[in-house]
């Protein structure tokens, strides 16, 4: 029996084809753990699929990836569905995944929760962002499907609660992949041109396919970055999105966003009218205030008899400048009698006052001597004397100890 030889190339190519003809796994879905998940510059992802025992090399090409609505990350446990078959260039089989499924949530769970996860620790949810609404709104922006029940019931609420409103219907596509960036064209075109004081945007109710163009990043960013107040009114009460966390208000409904955004205006008239009169009543009583004030003032010596009240004034003044004068020649005269009392003790304390008792300053070269010591046989002083002074020529110097000696 002759053996047929296969080049390298052919097996390959041949156990492929076993691998393509199965039809088991032609679709075949496969539970396990994603690991070591890469995603390459091409676009593809590559990741090996293990349990506990085994696992199974994976490649999810471009397109397919693209339609992942979550973001795959090493360790999540998933559900992927593809086919199985060999690479030729390296002999070894592989699954070709062309979907991946979270294991114990939908994959729009996840990609929300991922979402909100990141978008939550870059501060977009952080309420210091929120702008406040304004109070009286002269333009109202909705941005929502022209055809759907939510614009209808926006424009009723505010209609009927705030008619001094304008409305300004941007339409936009709120469902499929087209929704995001018409909503974000939306928002972007309403502040650039600031046709509007606030913005409502949303839809109504829906599954969380339906609503998930509010789940997407763009519509959370572009509300992020409005100048312009955005309130986000998605679907019914329990349904909530990226959007109605990024937003400066959150609706549980587009009717609620009406009105929270437009003031009822019959609730307004009565605060006018209880203004008006709280208004009329501080007035009076601030009219009575300075009417009694006025009334006080005209009965005032000033104004009922001048020359009376001038004339007391006067007298007053004439008191008062007796009394400074007084209390000034009093002052003056102590400080007089203060200094003749200082240049007494000066004039006591004065050495020439030494010299009219009989004592004498004897100096030499401008110096007073204080001790004979100070002399020598030769020098000549000066004798200052109380009436003049003399001019000496030392003859001999006797200190103390000499004099007492003798």
């Amino acid at each position: 029996m002759t053996e047929t030889a296969f080049t390298v190339s052919a097996l390959n190519e041949y156990i492929k084809g076993l691998f393509d003809l199965d039809p088991l796994l032609g679709r075949v879905a496969v539970k396990g753990e994603l690991s070591n998940y890469k995603i390459y510059p091409s676009g593809h992802h590559y990741f090996t699929l293990k349990d506990a025992e085994s696992s199974i090399r994976c490649v999810m090409f471009r397109s397919s990836a693209g339609k992942l609505r979550f973001r795959p990350e090493s360790g999540m446990s998933v559900t992927a569905t593809g086919r199985v078959s060999v690479y030729p260039r390296d002999g070894a089989y592989q699954l070709y995944v062309s979907d991946l499924m979270p294991e114990g949530a939908g994959d729009l769970q996840v990609a929300f929760e991922q979402l909100k996860a990141k978008l939550a620790a870059e501060g977009l949810f952080d309420p210091a962002h929120k702008k406040p609404l304004p109070a009286f709104p002269r333009r109202v922006a909705v941005i929502t499907s022209g055809a759907g029940a939510a614009v209808h019931d926006i424009i009723r609420v505010l209609g009927r609660r705030w008619p001094l409103a304008k409305i300004l219907v941007l339409p936009v596509r709120v469902q499929g992949a087209e929704a995001p960036p018409e909503i974000v064209g939306a928002i972007r075109y309403a502040n650039r041109w600031q046709v509007a004081d606030v913005i409502i945007t949303g839809r109504g109710g829906g599954s969380m396919e339906d609503l998930w163009a509010f789940n997407d990043e763009r519509v959370a960013r572009a509300i992020y970055q409005s100048e312009i107040p955005v309130v986000s009114a998605v679907g019914h009460e329990p349904d909530v999105t990226i959007s109605d966390y990024v937003a400066d208000r959150r609706a549980a409904t587009p009717s609620n966003a009406a009105e929270i955004v437009g003031p009822d205006m019959e609730e307004v008239a009565a605060w006018a009218a209880q203004t008006n009169i709280r208004l009329g009543q501080a007035m009076a009583k601030k009219l009575d205030t300075l009417s009694r004030r006025l009334s006080e003032l005209a009965a005032r010596p000033a104004l009922t008899d001048p020359e009376v009240y001038l004339g007391t004034k006067r007298m007053a003044l004439d008191y008062a400048r007796s009394n400074l004068t007084a209390a000034g020649e009093k002052r003056t005269g102590e400080k007089r009698r203060a200094y003749v009392a200082l240049a007494a003790k000066l004039d006591a304390l004065s050495p020439l006052k030494v010299l009219s008792r009989g004592y004498a300053i004897a100096e030499k070269d401008g110096a007073a001597l204080r001790t004979a010591a100070q002399a020598h046989k030769g020098d000549k002083i000066n004798v200052r004397l109380s009436g003049g002074s003399l001019d000496c020529l030392v003859e001999e110097v006797h200190d103390g100890e000499k004099r007492d000696d003798v």
